[in-house]
């Protein structure tokens, strides 16, 4: 745990780069300065109100599959954050996790080296004033009596471990993410920079994580949309 950084995702990868970092290494941080999300927007949160972690691993698996690790962490948290509140937790496509349809958590994966890194910010305990957006929520702002940030750091590992263990060995979580996503079987405007728009029904996602809409198109990066 570090108290202040610009980006924990970016000292893990520099790392990684220096052949520091092992498999399993992780790094957590109670403020980040340049904190980052999906397509290098920006990501800040108040000091000690959200947790704050990037982790590094190398699968056994084949490279192909690494991409699916974010599915896997994805999982993993939305399992955590089920038990600290009654309502409603999915997953909306790639690794957004929502309460109801506001955004409680986010993830960034990217292969570096011989592994990859996954970083995650969750809202703790942040106000509503303190909220990045309109469509964030936080585990306070919901009802949740469980904030400690160390404790849902330290069940999320033990929920992550049991689940990349399972897979690592071959197990397949395509059934486990279709149940507690909130974008498949959703229609959905997805959204790149530089091209049109694409809208169509999500029906399934692959192996590796792409969505796939029920004309048979991959969609492998960009933004989603659920229109109804």
């Amino acid at each position: 745990m570090v108290d202040l950084t610009a980006s924990t995702q970016n000292d893990l990868a520099d790392l990684v780069n220096s052949s520091v970092a092992k498999s399993g290494e992780l790094i957590a941080a109670e403020f980040q300065s340049a904190g980052r999300g999906r397509l290098d927007r920006t990501f800040e949160a108040p000091r000690q109100s959200a947790l704050l972690f990037s982790f590094y691993l190398q699968p056994k698996r084949s490279r192909s599959d690494w991409s699916f690790v974010s599915f896997l962490a994805a999982i993993a948290m939305q399992e955590v954050i089920s038990e600290t509140s009654s309502a409603t937790i999915t997953l909306k496509w790639p690794n957004d996790i929502l309460i109801g349809d506001k955004k409680v958590a986010g993830l960034l994966a990217q292969q570096i080296g011989d592994g990859v890194i996954v970083g995650i910010g969750l809202n703790v305990s942040m106000s509503e004033s303190e909220l990045p957006v309109p469509t964030a929520t936080s585990l306070a702002l919901v009802g949740s009596n469980y904030l400690d940030r160390n404790l849902l750091l330290i069940d999320f590992l033990n929920r992550f471990e049991s689940i990349y263990s399972e897979w690592e060995s071959g197990a397949n979580f395509l059934d486990k993410y279709r149940q507690i996503s909130s974008t498949i079987g959703c229609q959905v405007r997805v959204e790149v920079l530089g091209r049109d728009p694409i809208e169509g029904e999500a029906v399934a996602i692959s192996a590796q994580g792409a969505l796939i809409l029920r004309d048979g198109f991959e969609v492998n990066v960009g933004d989603v949309v659920h229109l109804r």
